[in-house]
């Protein structure tokens, strides 16, 4: 079995809304966080100890939260089939050419060393690619003091699913909500919110470029 994600409680003395929230394997945590703070972003906890590694929580310059982690021991589970993702990210941003750079610089995209993620402009948004396989799509738009959490900047955590009615069903019968769905040419994005209020989208599309 490969691991996707993990999921664990939040105290409510943290007074921290409830997410989603992408981690990004880094080569050293006290190095990237310092580029985050250099970029005018923001490093909220950490580097700490978070499992077998340490751990930041950040934000970017449009208020976005993201993970940082360093592997620090060894892992025992195996690696992802390289011909299918279990889950992707779309970061819905101000600018994403502007996110794309700070991203960039943190994280060593498109920086030519081996093992770097690619980045493409491709029509208004950016793609991202890890090992020539899609990871993540950056799109413009998002409304840094909206009242509406879906139309703030933020990462948000997609799973494709088989059967995207059905999966809407389930999540509405244990207490989830359809917030917003999206039909465009590659096929159907649906928002939802789960019974504590954290956003993630299923979609029946099987690959995100």
């Amino acid at each position: 079995e490969v691991p996707v994600a993990g999921v664990f409680a939040v105290s409510s003395a943290y007074h921290v809304a409830v997410a989603w929230t992408p981690y990004f394997a880094v080569e050293d945590a006290d190095v990237a966080a310092a580029r985050v703070r250099e970029r005018s972003g923001t490093v909220a906890v950490g580097p700490l100890t978070l499992g077998k590694g340490r751990g930041v929580l950040a934000s970017d310059r449009d208020g976005a939260s993201f993970g940082l982690w360093e592997r620090t021991e060894a892992s025992a589970s195996p690696p992802a089939p390289a011909d299918h993702a279990h889950a992707w990210l779309r970061l819905r941003t101000r600018n994403a050419f502007d996110a794309a750079i700070f991203y960039g610089e943190v994280l060593d995209w498109a920086s030519g060393r081996p093992g770097c993620c690619d980045v493409a402009y491709e029509g208004d948004e950016v793609i991202v690619r890890c090992g020539g396989h899609p990871l993540a799509r950056i799109s413009s738009g998002a409304v840094e003091a909206a009242v509406d959490p879906v139309v703030r900047p933020h990462w948000q955590v997609q799973f494709p699913v088989a059967d995207l009615a059905a999966t809407v069903s389930a999540a509405e019968r244990h207490g989830g909500a359809l917030v917003e769905e999206r039909t465009g040419f590659e096929g159907t994005e649906v928002t939802l919110r789960d019974p504590d209020g954290a956003l993630f989208a299923v979609t029946d599309v099987r690959s995100p470029a």
